[in-house]
């Protein structure tokens, strides 16, 4: 197999030339790194080069790095049918910047650019419909980037007085408990509720 995608690393430097940025075999597929702003050329090219013929869309998803200047990475996953070999294209881009969508090339991104949107607040520039899916229209923030609060930023509870949908500032009825587990066999520094019973008869 991996002679075959080495194969097919060879070919898709010669489609893409000077836009591959970096390529690699890991995983059992092979992976590719290209400039946001090539993005569309590039699927394009591994859709219709026929000697690649990548013309099924798996898959799109976003990655925080917080720590990298450009934190966010976009992953496109296609298969080739004809070939039995899938690729990893990725996209780097921040806060700010936009990402071409690629709906053009392969309609079934739109949902995908969208949840991409949602999760991590990534743009998707030419998207034709670019809202929420997942979350509530409401919502605030986005919640799979690494510097989002475990508790969010607002509760959604439904009014009855008032009946309809209200938001409010997040209120904890309880401090977060100290889950301190530093491996499956240590337990928590302090007595869970139940276990003083078998502390007792162990004693005696």
């Amino acid at each position: 197999m991996s002679e075959k995608l080495e194969e097919i690393a060879e070919l898709v430097a010669l489609a893409l030339g000077d836009m591959v940025q970096s390529s690699k075999i890991a995983f059992g597929d092979l992976a590719i790194s290209v400039n946001a702003i090539d993005i569309v050329k590039t699927l394009t090219k591994l859709r219709d080069v026929s000697t690649l013929d990548f013309d099924c869309f798996i898959d799109l998803c976003g990655v925080d790095y917080s720590n990298r200047e450009q934190r966010f990475e976009v992953v496109y996953h296609l298969l080739s049918l004809s070939q039995n070999a899938r690729i990893r294209i990725k996209v780097t881009t921040d806060e700010e910047t936009s990402v071409p969508s690629v709906t053009e090339v392969f309609p079934a991104a739109n949902w995908y650019e969208r949840e991409t949107f949602d999760m991590y607040g990534i743009l998707f520039d030419g998207h034709p419909d670019l809202r929420r899916i997942l979350t509530d229209y409401g919502f605030e923030g986005y919640p799979l980037r690494k510097d989002f609060p475990l508790s969010g930023f607002v509760e959604v509870r439904y009014d009855d007085a008032e009946k309809r949908i209200v938001y409010e500032p997040v209120k904890l009825l309880q401090d977060f408990r100290n889950f301190d587990f530093l491996s499956p066999w240590e337990g928590a520094d302090y007595i869970l509720p139940g276990d003083e019973k078998a502390e007792q008869e162990g004693k005696a």
